[in-house]
């Protein structure tokens, strides 16, 4: 148990050091120094947490299943890959990754004030961007969050429920593409870890808001694992049947065929006897 919790407070740490490093490295001074545009700044913070998390899964996901997120270790022990106990402690090794990550963040960059924090209504880009004619409320970041979640841990169950080398890719790639959707909204965080830490140096309105991004994600990973568990997963056990059925009866076929020519008289046999 010590390897897992390890694992998952070493690997909530480098989710926020890459994920909320790229945001603000790309956000704070190559947008500055260069221009770059919103989209550039979509794609490639995006992408910083997608690539760092398929990464992770390669890396720690044999050891404790590389969650790296409260919302999901929530989700697994609704569905019992997880106990209760190991959940908690689960969550509690990521928040304090996610710290430590900020706060690493914070050195590096010698600044507290922006650490790649989620937000809403002023705190939120589009908000910035189009001057306060598009209003991201509490509701809309609250809907956007569990939504994005919903996705980003329905994909997670499904991609890990059986032993799976190539998981890493559909779910380093469904957290991009949340990223994508979210990043002008809240900043996106369907991860409470990957929240708490940030919002704790940069302190204020986003400490503020913290409770949006701990609770909406806890949501929406949920209802991700009761939509798993009642709609997804008997169809495919469902399929699994099917599957052993089609397998059971090539095997008896393939008995009977077997055991047809044992007991088929030979040419030779059959002339001894005819002796």
């Amino acid at each position: 148990m010590i390897k897992r919790l390890i694992s998952e407070f070493v690997g909530t740490m480098l989710l926020v050091f890459f994920g909320c490093g790229t945001a603000v490295a790309i956000n704070t001074y190559a947008t500055n120094a260069f221009g770059a545009a919103i989209p550039f700044n979509l794609v490639a913070i995006s992408l910083a947490f997608g690539l760092i998390l398929m990464a992770l899964i390669y890396v720690i996901g044999s050891v404790s299943g590389c969650h790296v997120n409260p919302a999901i270790s929530i989700a697994m022990a609704i569905d019992k890959r997880i106990s209760i106990l190991d959940c908690v402690e689960y969550i509690v090794v990521q928040v304090l990754g996610g710290i430590v990550g900020a706060e690493i963040l914070g050195l590096v960059f010698g600044s507290y004030t922006n650490l790649g924090a989620n937000g809403f209504g002023e705190l939120s880009a589009l908000q910035t961007i189009t001057n306060g004619s598009m209003q991201v409320t509490a509701l809309v970041a609250f809907v956007l969050e569990a939504i994005l979640t919903f996705v980003f841990a329905s994909v997670v169950l499904v991609a890990t429920k059986k032993e799976n080398k190539n998981a890493g890719v559909p779910i380093g790639l469904t957290l991009a593409l949340v990223h994508i959707m979210g990043i002008v909204f809240t900043g996106t965080s369907v991860n409470p870890a990957r929240s708490i830490g940030p919002a704790l140096f940069t302190g204020g309105e986003v400490l503020n808001q913290l409770w949006l991004f701990i609770l909406a994600p806890i949501v929406g990973a949920i209802v991700a694992a009761l939509f798993y568990k009642f709609i997804v997963a008997p169809k495919e056990e469902k399929a699994k049947e099917v599957v052993e059925k089609e397998a059971e009866v090539k095997a008896i076929k393939k008995e009977d065929i077997s055991e047809k020519k044992t007991t088929r008289p030979t040419a030779k046999n059959t002339a001894k006897k005819s002796k």
